[in-house]
């Protein structure tokens, strides 16, 4: 007596009784291309009525404003082809310092924002003066308006008169900017950094690891990958404050337009460099959705933890 069962060969794979033809060849039922047609036309017809939406509300808003009593002298003011031409090019320009100094503060604001996170989570007594010092520092600076932190050390600085100590309103700006912001992130990579598990600093712990290494090799690259989105968001918020530099005498692209506008009593060129902030900003705040998307996309399925 067998033991062993001839296995017949399965409907649908091209065996007897099968509806379907042989090999990796796959028929979608009725019911489903039904589903999908359905999907299709749902789609299309969101997206025909969001288009329509949009349209009607763009009118009725540029209607609200062109009839509006001042609108003519609003529209000379704020919206002149000519002075938009002048300014256009000198705005541009100071662009350009704003781009340098959003690289050079972006990257002194991860440096040092890391640094006082981790001395803020260091353990042990012989550490707390300085949770103590980053502590107070992360408050004194995120309590502290920007536009303060600005004037105080633009303008505070060069009256002290210390030999070596640059006048530079740039670099002045620039350091107020990473005083603030640094603050900023430091809080970001505390939250991430209290967020990896404590079990996953025992477990490097317990292979052999130490303190430093655990947080180096193990705690600091979760905390980062998980904390990637409120980075972007303060770095596109630090793209937009570079213009406030321009308090100091700093030719920047906000600077750039007020001396436009200070000579004709227009005021066009604020409108220009407002516009090109924003045609800068916009890249990467959908980078920063996309990445955000990505990252809840990958822990939904389990992919980062």
């Amino acid at each position: 007596m067998t033991l062993v069962k001839e296995q017949s060969e399965p409907e649908g794979a091209g065996g007897k009784g099968s509806t379907e033809p042989a090999g990796d060849g796959y028929v979608p039922s009725p019911r489903r291309l039904e589903r999908e047609r359905h999907r299709r036309a749902r789609t299309r017809r969101a997206t025909a009525i969001a288009a329509a939406s949009t349209l009607v509300t763009g009118v009725v808003l540029y209607l609200v404003v062109v009839s509006a009593p001042g609108w003519q002298r609003t529209k000379e003011t704020f919206f002149d082809g000519q002075y938009a031409r002048e300014a256009f090019p000198k705005v541009l320009e100071g662009l350009w310092l704003n781009v340098r100094l959003l690289l050079v503060c972006g990257a002194a604001v991860l440096v040092l924002g890391m640094l006082i996170a981790v001395a803020r989570t260091l353990r042990g007594p012989v550490f707390f003066p300085l949770r103590v010092l980053a502590a107070a520092y992360t408050d004194f600076f995120r309590g502290l308006p920007l536009i303060i932190n600005l004037m105080i050390v633009v303008l505070g600085v060069p009256a002290l008169r210390l030999q070596g100590v640059t006048v530079d309103p740039v670099l002045l700006g620039g350091t107020a900017l990473t005083l603030t912001y640094s603050a900023y992130v430091a809080e970001v990579f505390r939250a991430g950094i209290e967020s990896v598990h404590p079990s996953q600093r025992a477990a490097a712990r317990s292979l052999g690891l130490s303190n430093r290494q655990a947080l180096r090799y193990v705690v600091l690259p979760q905390a980062v990958r998980r904390q990637v989105p409120p980075l972007l968001n303060d770095l596109v918020s630090l793209q937009k404050d570079t213009g406030l530099v321009s308090i100091g005498g700093a030719i920047d692209a906000v600077r750039a337009a007020d001396i436009i506008a200070g000579r004709s009593l227009n005021y066009t060129p604020y409108i220009v460099a407002g516009l090109v902030f924003v045609a800068l900003t916009i890249p990467m705040t959908r980078f920063t959705d996309w990445v955000t998307a990505r990252m809840d996309r990958q822990r939904a399925q389990g992919g980062t933890t």
